[in-house]
C-alpha cells in the first residue's frame, strides 16, 4: 500500500495545513503560560508518507540520535501523535522549558519529565484544537519518551499497522530566541486516514459556506 492511495487534494492540503497551524499555535499559547516566555511554532508543510518513507526522510535530515513523545489517540480518527526532536535539540528545549542556569547534569535529570510535560502540551494541544474545529472529540492517551533512528521510530505498533501511513509535519520552533527545529508526525491506517478526509472536506464546506453568508 502507498501513500499515493490517500493524496490530499490541493485545497484538502492547505484546510490541513490550516488546522494544523491553528492547532500549534494555540499549543505555542499554553506552552507560554507553562513557561512565561514567547513560544512561536509554525508547520510550514504537510506530507502524506509511508512509514519507510518517513523513516529515510527524517534519516536524511538528522544524523543525531533522535528524541520522540508520543501519545496514542482515539475518536473520530485515530493513531499515534509524535513529536520529535534531535537529542540536542531535545536538550536545548529542556533548558528553555526548565531554565538557563541548568547543569548538564540537571538537564540531564529532568529531561525525561519536561519532555513529556512539553509534548503533552503541544500533542494534546495542537490535536483537541483540530478535532474541536472538525466538531468532533478525541481521547489521548498518557504520553511517553522514546529514544532511537527514524526506523524504530515509524516502526508498526498496535493498533496502527503495518499499512499505515504518516502525515509528516516539520515545525519550527523559537523558544527563549532558541531554534529549535522539530517535526510533528501522525501514524495512521487507512481507514482513518478516509475518516479524516471526509472531516476536513465538512470543515471546508463550512468555512465556504460562512464566507459567503
Amino acid at each position: 500500500m502507498t501513500a499515493a492511495t490517500v493524496d490530499l487534494t490541493e485545497l484538502q492540503r492547505d484546510a490541513f495545513t490550516e488546522l494544523v497551524n491553528i492547532g500549534v499555535s494555540k499549543a505555542a499559547a499554553s506552552l507560554r503560560g507553562m513557561i512565561g516566555v514567547q513560544v512561536l511554532l509554525s508547520v510550514p508543510s504537510v506530507e502524506i508518507v509511508s512509514q519507510g518513507q518517513a523513516a529515510r526522510m527524517i534519516g536524511e535530515r538528522e544524523a543525531s540520535e533522535l528524541v520522540v513523545v508520543h501519545q496514542d489517540f482515539t475518536g473520530a480518527f485515530a493513531g499515534r501523535a509524535l513529536l520529535i526532536f534531535p537529542q540536542e535539540n531535545g536538550r536545548e528545549l529542556v533548558r528553555a522549558v526548565a531554565g538557563e542556569e541548568l547543569s548538564p547534569e540537571e538537564v540531564s535529570e529532568m529531561e525525561e519529565e519536561a519532555l513529556t510535560e512539553t509534548g503533552n502540551v503541544i500533542l494534546n494541544g495542537c490535536l483537541a484544537t483540530m478535532a474541536n474545529l472538525l466538531q468532533r472529540t478525541l481521547t489521548m492517551s498518557l504520553p511517553e519518551v522514546m529514544r532511537g533512528d527514524g526506523q524504530r521510530i515509524f516502526r508498526p505498533t498496535g493498533d496502527v499497522g503495518g499499512d499505515a501511513l504518516v502525515l509528516f509535519l516539520y515545525i519550527n520552533f523559537s523558544v527563549r530566541e532558541r531554534d529549535i527545529r522539530g517535526y510533528i508526525a501522525m501514524l495512521m491506517d487507512l481507514p482513518s486516514l478516509e475518516s479524516l478526509k471526509v472531516l476536513i472536506d465538512d470543515f471546508v464546506e463550512r468555512a465556504i459556506g460562512e464566507t459567503e453568508a
